[in-house]
């Protein structure tokens, strides 16, 4: 979808993410081009980047992720640093709130926002336990109302309601994807423009191996969108 963007001359003010969409997000915000955040995902090996914890708290470990991470974006990046204004999502365990972060240190938001719960540790951060921010918020439109930006919202999750469950991996995945999108419902309805390529149902949700073939999806879908994306320049900002 960024990658689409760009090519159209599409302006973003400003930018919200929450799970992998707020790793998109942060390096696209950082400077990097959208094929470029591509290619460092698909050179890593997350075999390696993952440590198995076995703690009551989650199975793996963040840790070389968060090296990861500091190597290219800098060990004490703040939100100040990005070229766009960003806003990351997490949720907070204890309290069972959604918690945003838009300034200070950028790395511990951007890990916690992304902890999958249960397969990967909380995030201990100002005093919080943090996990996916998915788990409350799919969609976090909230940082961007009342700017007077156009809203684009990006879903790439979709329901696909001719899925099986034959497996208990394949229902843990249809259990955590029918409760995240349940939760997208009343803020796809606060877009001025939803971008939700119906082809992404057919993948599942760790498909990472095929990480060039879901970017081709994203980027031609979004082109098909062009001219309702071009429209939404008229009036107002674009976000």
């Amino acid at each position: 979808m960024l990658a689409a963007l760009d090519e159209l001359a599409l302006p973003l003010a400003r930018l919200a993410g929450v799970s992998s969409g707020a790793i998109a997000a942060t390096f696209y915000a950082a400077g990097f081009a959208p094929r470029e955040i591509l290619r460092l995902f698909t050179s890593v090996n997350f075999t390696r980047l993952t440590r198995i914890s076995l703690s009551r708290y989650g199975l793996l470990r963040l840790d070389a992720v968060q090296v990861l991470l500091a190597q290219h974006l800098g060990a004490e990046c703040t939100f100040a640093d990005l070229q766009r204004p960003l806003t990351l999502v997490a949720t907070d365990l204890t309290e069972g709130i959604s918690i945003y972060f838009s300034e200070g240190l950028l790395i511990p938001p951007l890990l916690a926002s992304s902890a999958v719960p249960i397969l990967y540790r909380p995030v201990e951060f100002e005093g919080r336990q943090l996990v996916d921010g998915g788990l409350l918020n799919n969609l976090p439109v909230e940082p961007l109302l009342d700017k007077g930006l156009r809203i684009v919202g990006v879903n790439c999750n979709p329901i696909n309601r001719a899925a099986r469950v034959t497996t208990f991996r394949t229902l843990v995945e249809r259990t955590l994807n029918l409760a995240i999108n349940a939760n997208t419902t009343l803020n796809k309805q606060k877009c001025d423009l939803l971008i939700e390529p119906p082809e992404l149902r057919l993948y599942r949700t760790l498909d990472y191996r095929l990480a060039q073939e879901l970017f081709d999806i994203g980027y031609q879908h979004t082109m098909g969108q062009a001219a309702a994306l071009t429209a939404l320049l008229h009036g107002a900002a674009s976000a």
